[in-house]
């Protein structure tokens, strides 16, 4: 009678080992989610950021031309997810070129609109990089759990998709580095 209550005892301690474990893949399930979302939003006010350079009319027209096709794209592929860390690159790119030298934020600043697009666009550079980390280290904290046997062995995942980290060029151009 006393094995009964012991192995008892011990399938209900495994029951709560389990349920804890699948609360807490369930809770950085979460943190990814919320992580994604708010790199969604940080990449949308840098494309929209890049935009308003484009747009400002304080850019020649070949550079206006190229940063706001980048801008617009970028902002477009969230329809796309599977497109969107190369358009997004893209616009990091185009905006080096255009605008990320350190005489082009210069000249930029000498206008007062200028002085507010180059904040908004530095702003923007250091919080998406930021949310990318973020959402990065969430990832890889969710996959650390996943990969354990337990979690894999009883499911504990269900059908939930393997979170992805995003790799996307957002390094943020010598010219915005020191605002």
């Amino acid at each position: 009678m006393i094995w009964f209550f012991l192995a008892v005892a011990l399938l209900v301690i495994f029951g709560v080992y389990l349920s804890m474990t699948a609360g807490r893949l369930d809770r950085l399930h979460g943190r990814v989610d919320t992580a994604y979302a708010s790199l969604d939003v940080q990449l949308v006010r840098r494309g929209s950021a890049a935009l308003d350079a484009a747009g400002s009319g304080l850019l020649d027209p070949a550079s206006t031309l190229v940063l706001g096709d980048a801008a617009i794209a970028a902002r477009d592929s969230q329809l796309e997810p599977l497109r969107r860390t190369q358009l997004e690159s893209d616009l990091t790119k185009a905006i080096m070129v255009t605008i990320g030298s350190k005489e082009d934020v210069e000249v930029l600043v000498e206008e007062p609109l200028g002085a507010e697009i180059v904040d908004a666009m530095s702003a923007s550079f250091h919080r998406a990089a930021l949310a990318r980390r973020f959402y990065n280290d969430a990832v890889r904290a969710c996959r650390a759990v996943r990969r354990q046997r337990i979690v894999r062995w009883f499911r504990l995942a269900g059908h939930t998709g393997w979170p992805q980290t995003v790799e996307m060029d957002d390094d943020i151009p010598p010219g915005f580095a020191g605002r």
